[in-house]
């Protein structure tokens, strides 16, 4: 506890002082991190061959991504009693979701926005490190008096997140439900809405976390009568929404709403201000945006991708790690007032899927409800749903496993199939591609690819 109130001090300082006082803590850290990687990971070790002893300038070092970090995972590692495969026995296990690796590390599995999976490990330094920056972010969404407002309806907070995975949302989610007990309700984006809004409804949070589309999904069903709750905070992730949808959702429930943009390499990546910009948390991350050849843009300029590297988690280091998303740093200070570097992403904004079911009416699925269950399904590489039309998907697969691809799309089928009926969908078609999950022009494979009229 002396710990994380240390944490927090020393980030509402860097936060206060400014530019000066972030840049040196980067590179201080930043410097730390390096030698630290340098003498515990092998892969590092090699990496970095003939680079200067001191770093503290991160354009120095060479990138990495997800696919080459797992290639060479048990190197990768700055602990080596870990193993790729000691890990997997874990998250092949869901009974095990939340409980710790070795007694000491955090594990999450993500496909991510490009569809490769991964598994990651945080050490108890970057748990602490990302609750310390979880009360920054909550400090700037919520005054005095909603603060009153939570303690009066008990603190109450639902989830409505991905289940059934060692994903980071559900680890939460299973950690509180340990820590809260009754004051906390953990619900499957999987579940249809009917099922939601009842429980949503009979709980009645104060404190409500969906995934940012199923935010929207929430706010029409508010918006329509059928959900009637009154949350002081709505913090949405996981995807991007426009601009007018939060403004939308707020109206729809009277609520104030927080978007964090993160990812499982990084948690506590940035949150949004009122000005609807997002605010890097830069005294524990380095955010460059860089072209295609990882140079270097300036700042009001969409980059190609944004190359992160994470300050705080030292069992896997994330150093020029390629996220795979498109950003714009904000070339002037923020309206709002907040002194961390500003940045609105271009490239993570995920469509609800919209289909017609037999009756003509609209009923509307999240794109990560199909992720969360294709995720599951053994050899397969990459996946890529496209809506076609309101009433048919195709699905292209890349697989692992070659000599059992009939027996790999019939599970695939059964699985989206049965998830389209649970939502009273027994209209639509779902097709077998005869094609392979295709890039769009940025370089990118999208999961899901809603349907768009011409």
């Amino acid at each position: 506890m002396n710990n994380l109130l240390l944490l927090i001090l020393d980030n509402w300082k860097a936060k206060k002082l400014g530019k000066p006082a972030i840049v040196k803590r980067q590179q201080l850290r930043l410097a730390e991190m390096v030698k630290f990687a340098r003498q515990n990971s092998p892969y590092y070790k090699k990496l970095y061959e003939g680079l200067p002893e001191n770093i503290e300038d991160v354009s120095l070092l060479p990138a990495t991504n997800k696919k080459k970090l797992m290639e060479f995972f048990d190197d990768w590692c700055t602990d080596r009693t870990v193993t790729l495969s000691k890990v997997r026995e874990l998250v092949s296990n869901p009974d095990l979701i939340g409980e710790k690796f070795l007694g000491k590390y955090t594990v999450a599995t993500t496909s991510g926005t490009t569809g490769s999976p991964g598994i990651f490990l945080l050490d108890d330094r970057s748990m602490s490190i990302t609750s310390a920056l979880a009360f920054r972010m909550l400090s700037s969404w919520l005054g005095f008096t909603d603060v009153l407002k939570i303690i009066a309806g008990r603190g109450k907070m639902a989830m409505v997140m991905a289940t059934g995975g060692h994903f980071a949302s559900s680890i939460a989610a299973a950690r509180m439900s340990k820590s809260r007990g009754k004051s906390f309700l953990a619900l499957s984006a999987h579940k249809p809405m009917p099922e939601l809004v009842t429980a949503l409804n009979k709980f009645r949070p104060v404190l409500l976390a969906p995934y940012a589309s199923m935010g929207a999904l929430l706010a029409s069903e508010q918006e329509a009568g059928r959900l009637n709750i009154k949350p002081v905070l709505l913090a949405l992730s996981a995807e991007g929404l426009a601009e007018s949808e939060y403004i939308r959702i707020a109206k729809a429930f009277d609520s104030k709403v927080g978007n964090s943009y993160a990812a499982t390499e990084c948690p506590f990546f940035s949150y949004s201000c009122r000005e609807g910009w997002l605010h890097t948390n830069s005294d524990w991350v380095i955010a460059e945006p860089v072209d295609a050849n990882y140079k270097a843009i300036p700042a009001g300029v969409q980059s190609h991708t944004v190359l992160i590297s994470n300050l705080a988690n030292r069992i896997q280091p994330i150093l020029r790690y390629d996220l795979g998303d498109s950003i714009i740093l904000r070339p002037d200070p923020c309206p709002c007032g907040n002194k961390l570097p500003a940045i609105k992403v271009t490239g993570r904004s995920s469509d609800v899927v919209n289909f017609l079911n037999e009756q003509g009416e609209q009923v509307s699925v999240p794109p990560l409800a199909f992720g969360i269950l294709v995720d599951h399904i053994q050899g397969i590489e990459r996946t890529q749903i496209v809506q076609t039309a309101p009433t048919n998907l195709k699905v292209r697969l890349r697989y692992s496993d070659a000599t059992n691809q009939d027996a790999i799309w019939e599970e695939v089928h059964n699985a989206i199939t049965n998830l389209l009926n649970e939502r009273g969908l027994n209209n639509i078609t779902v097709e077998r591609a005869s094609e392979p999950p295709e890039q769009s022009s940025g370089g990118k494979f999208r999961e899901v690819i809603p349907f768009k009229k011409q």
